[in-house]
């Protein structure tokens, strides 16, 4: 698999954040095509305590050409344009592949 990974640091003010984030970002963003999986990480701290990271938002693909067909979508260019009215300021965005084992 791969994904899409987008860091974003800790806003100045968290709440007008969360609002763009969940009510104007979101639903964008989950209609880019080909999405298997969305992970959402709230970073709650670091060994040595308070980090500058508030969130990473994850969306899986099949594979490197699925998340490259995802971003050049009409659907992918809008959350895009979505992404950088609010958060261009403290967001890395972050291309990997992912491998996973089940150890339970």
């Amino acid at each position: 698999m791969h994904k899409l990974m987008l860091l974003f640091k800790k806003p100045q003010d968290v709440a007008a954040f969360e609002t763009e984030w969940s009510e104007h970002f979101v639903a964008v963003a989950e209609g880019m095509p080909g999405i298997r999986r969305i992970g959402v990480i709230r970073v709650t701290g670091g060994p040595d305590g308070d980090v500058d990271l508030h969130m990473i938002h994850e969306f899986y693909f099949d594979n490197a050409d699925a998340l490259e067909i995802a971003m050049i979508s009409p659907e992918g260019q809008s959350t895009g344009k979505a992404l950088m009215s609010f958060a261009s300021a403290n967001v890395e965005i972050l291309f990997a592949e992912h491998m996973e084992e089940d150890r339970s």
